[in-house]
């Protein structure tokens, strides 16, 4: 048995082993594992490309003008796209939503943390138009809204970089409008599940002015589905000086995914939007301890998908 194994070594030898592994890594998987992260990002944008080119003919076929974020002329398109995220959501990541009956009938301001992908409010709204019939209009950041491509896609899912004034007019119109506060920066730069709002109190002042709730939601396990890698001083800086500068994304990974609805903070007129904010900050907090087990981890969330005994506080 040693002769054999002496001979085998001597037939493969590790040179020339070192030399096939050497070529194979750095010629090919060297370059996956440097193309992988900026995959996910490339297959994401034309994905959205292709969908905004079949609405732009749908739009053009219909003879449709109007502009008008709250036109009823998307509506069905809208329906089609939530079912198919709907059953996307439910078969990848078993997805699911509790605390839907603190939503309360008329317009409210959804505020959630921004992961790296923003897939899991997606889900929800989806779900709520599904279940409800409701309506939930979307900011985003200004450089998302203008990626060559998008706009007709964004459009008609109610996505837009959408002012103050438009926000209080969306939310006065009786539609519920999701907000992000800590936006690109958040998605970026936040290390597991840590809330960056800065002194953001804009999504304060328009609930204010519109006198409506605030809907605090939280969604577990939502940091181990996508990951980015690059947080670095540097990429920091060259975020804060351009904004329009994203880190790469790795993940797609079906790990289970649940949303929790907080309680809703009601309308009062005697909070400063500054309070309102920090009450809305501390909420949201308070979901992702009480839910969300820290650090995060990519198996654990896998394995929750096989908890068939797992039940909503």
């Amino acid at each position: 048995m040693s002769c054999f194994t002496q001979m085998l070594g001597n037939w493969i030898s590790f040179p020339y082993l070192e030399e096939y592994l050497s070529s194979v890594a750095h010629s090919w998987w060297l370059r996956m594992l440097l193309i992988l992260p900026f995959s996910i990002v490339i297959m994401t944008y034309l994905f959205v490309c292709a969908i905004s080119f079949l609405l732009y003919v749908y739009k053009k076929r219909n003879n449709q003008q109007e502009t008008d974020f709250d036109t009823k002329f998307w509506k069905k398109p809208k329906q089609i796209t939530f079912q198919v995220l709907d059953i996307y959501g439910k078969i990848w990541h078993g997805y699911e939503a509790f605390g839907m009956e603190h939503l309360p009938k008329g317009p409210v301001l959804i505020i959630y943390y921004h992961p790296v992908c923003t897939i899991d409010y997606f889900f929800l709204i989806a779900r709520l138009f599904k279940e409800t019939g409701r309506e939930c209009f979307s900011v985003c950041d200004h450089s998302i809204y203008r990626f060559p491509g998008w706009k007709t896609g964004l459009d008609a899912a109610g996505v837009k970089d959408f002012s103050k004034a438009e926000c209080v007019e969306i939310l006065k119109k009786g539609h519920s409008l999701g907000i992000s506060p800590g936006g690109a920066r958040e998605g970026n730069f936040s290390t597991d599940y840590n809330i960056i709002w800065g002194n953001r109190t804009g999504f304060a002042r328009i609930a204010l002015e519109a006198k409506v709730p605030i809907i605090p939601i939280f969604t577990q396990n939502i940091c181990e589905a996508y990951r980015n890698i690059g947080k670095s001083r540097l990429t920091r800086w060259l975020y804060e000086k351009t904004r329009f500068f994203y880190l790469p994304v790795y993940g797609g990974f079906p790990v289970k995914l649940r949303t929790y609805i907080g309680e809703p903070i009601p309308y009062d007129p005697n909070i400063t939007a500054a309070e309102l904010a920090e009450k809305t900050k501390t909420a949201i907090e308070n979901l992702r301890d009480k839910h969300q087990k820290r650090p995060g981890n990519i198996l654990r969330a896998l394995s929750e998908r096989f908890d068939k005994h797992y039940k909503a506080d």
